[in-house]
């Protein structure tokens, strides 16, 4: 997969369940890292997001789990906007084994721009939706 790269970082050996791989929810935690680097580059970084009221929220989040990962392996997850709507988005992750490349695990995430003081979904503003365009590469889900 092409994409832009969001997220680097080493699997600890308190990430490691009792089979020794690491558990699902570093997982999470890691597409969670990548996916507010992602919203940064469509420009809903920290400051628009306090300043505007607005916030980003997940609403369905899909991970297939392809290859362990173990204590000591180097992580990179490189991720891109597959689709962009009025009030929602959604984004297509990929984490490799940095060393080897092998994937390890892929998720595909939606996630809905809110009025925070509503606590409602809210449209995007011109600017987001300029900034994020270039970012737009449109591809089928992913299946499990």
């Amino acid at each position: 997969m092409e994409g832009e790269a969001t997220y680097r970082g080493t699997v600890y050996p308190w990430h490691c369940d009792h089979i020794g791989h690491m558990n699902v929810m570093w997982y999470v935690g890691k597409f969670d890292e990548a996916s507010w680097n992602m919203f940064a580059r469509l420009g809903l970084t920290p400051s628009y997001l306090r300043e505007s009221g607005r916030g980003m929220a997940a609403v369905q989040q899909n991970i297939s789990y392809k290859r362990e990962l173990l204590a000591g392996d180097l992580v990179e997850v490189k991720s891109r906007l597959v689709e962009f709507r009025d009030k929602s988005i959604r984004i297509l992750h990929e984490m490799r084994n940095a060393e080897t490349g092998e994937i390890a695990a892929t998720c595909e995430i939606a996630a809905v721009h809110i009025d925070r003081a509503a606590r409602k979904a809210a449209p995007f503003a011109p600017a987001i939706r300029y900034a994020a365009m270039p970012h737009l590469v449109p591809s089928e889900p992913v299946s499990a």
